[in-house]
């Protein structure tokens, strides 16, 4: 497949006050909501960044935030190779799904997909406030992991978000902490996948690294800030309103990109 040439608005605007403070407010804020609830660093810089900047620029600037705060989340926990073991083939597929995914990007709409990361931010905010019981896959597993890493990778790959993959997890009936471990770990291969995919499709360049790499200190700085007030916050009143503005975020992207 034929790379292409580097989107514009990455090489002429990235730089500019505007949009230097709309990424660094960006990340500070989904840190600050990591730090409280464990939780939504991407998802809350993809939905406000693909309003804003566009969603390829969105997913490249996510990358190395991510990258940076789920390394340590998925070699924290003492279970990380029983936790490999468990989930290399959804990994594996995952990374396939991935790279699949981005070559579509490359060539897709954005707007489309901006509408379809709407749609899968309004699902998945609707079903974490709900919380319905998501049946664990049983004897199933074996042929259902690679299923949910492939859909979950091919979807991150056209719209940067694991949602799928996620859901997957949850179901897995794992303890909290493993359950914060294996998203780490699935969040860390799926960044690299990412990123590796967009180099490859020229959707990286050497403004969109450097300007993911400055975003690091403002997420690192939401992350503690965060940690701090969650001893002060019911953090189940604090998921609530965090899911419920998700749902409205979502909602207002899909009817941006499909009004």
């Amino acid at each position: 497949m034929a790379v292409k040439a580097a989107p514009e608005f990455a090489i002429s605007r990235m730089w500019t006050f505007e949009i230097v403070a709309i990424v660094c407010a960006t990340f500070l804020f989904a840190g600050w909501v990591k730090g409280v609830v464990g939780l939504g660093l991407p998802t809350i810089a993809l939905a406000l960044l693909a309003a804003t900047v566009g969603l390829k620029e969105a997913i490249a600037l996510m990358l190395v935030p991510s990258m940076v705060t789920n390394v340590w989340q998925g070699l924290a926990g003492g279970a990380f190779m029983p936790l490999f073991r468990r989930l290399w083939l959804l990994l594996l597929m995952a990374c396939l799904g991935t790279w699949i995914g981005v070559g579509i990007l490359a060539q897709a709409d954005s707007v489309l997909l901006t509408g379809l990361l709407g749609f899968m931010i309004c699902g998945y905010a609707g079903i974490s406030l709900v919380a319905p019981q998501i049946p664990p896959p049983g004897r199933w597993e074996t042929v259902l992991s690679p299923a949910a890493g492939g859909i979950g990778g091919f979807v991150a790959g056209l719209t940067g978000s694991f949602i799928p993959g996620i859901l997957y997890l949850q179901a897995l009936g794992l303890s909290r902490d493993h359950l914060v471990q294996a998203l780490g770990i699935s969040f860390t291969v799926l960044t690299v996948a990412l990123a590796a995919a967009f180099a490859r499709q020229g959707l990286m360049t050497a403004d969109l690294w450097l300007m993911s790499a400055v975003a690091v200190a403002p997420a690192a700085l939401g992350m503690v800030l965060g940690q701090a007030v969650r001893r002060r916050l019911s953090e189940a009143l604090f998921r609530r309103v965090f899911f419920s503005a998700l749902l409205l975020l979502g909602a207002y992207l899909a009817s941006r990109a499909f009004a």
